[in-house]
């Protein structure tokens, strides 16, 4: 198997990003390695692959304007460290937004491990957002 290029990297990261904000959910499933583990600071915990596809579907449903704004990747061998800032509308029209890093590491051009970090106070306005859909 040969190494993913920084090149490849770099777009694999911004067709992720991509992808998410477009709400196409498919695609990440598709470039989702299947033993893959997205871990969370803010609950401390991983997630399988459904169980993150979930997430970020549940995201897109209950989010409008979905945007990684702020973005920077530095790129290592395999994989990639991104800070970004994500933010989203919610369906009451509130602004929403949240800093936070992502470290992925690839693997045949699959993602295989997620560590995503965020600023977990700011993130309670999400979760907020998600019950004025899920109410």
């Amino acid at each position: 198997m040969t190494a993913m290029t920084a090149d490849e990297i770099r777009d694999w990261a911004d067709n992720f990003v991509g992808a998410i904000e477009q709400g196409d959910i498919d695609w990440v499933g598709r470039h989702y390695a299947d033993e893959i583990r997205v871990w969370h600071n803010a609950e401390d915990a991983e997630q399988d692959k459904a169980t993150n596809l979930e997430v970020l579907a549940n995201l897109t449903r209950c989010l409008t304007d979905v945007r990684y704004v702020d973005r920077r990747v530095e790129v290592f061998d395999g994989g990639y460290v991104q800070q970004h800032t994500l933010t989203a509308l919610a369906v009451d029209g509130t602004a929403l937004s949240l800093p936070a890093a992502l470290v992925v590491r690839l693997g045949g051009g699959l993602a295989v491990r997620i560590d995503e970090y965020l600023d977990s106070a700011r993130a309670a306005d999400f979760y907020r957002a998600f019950a004025l859909v899920d109410g």
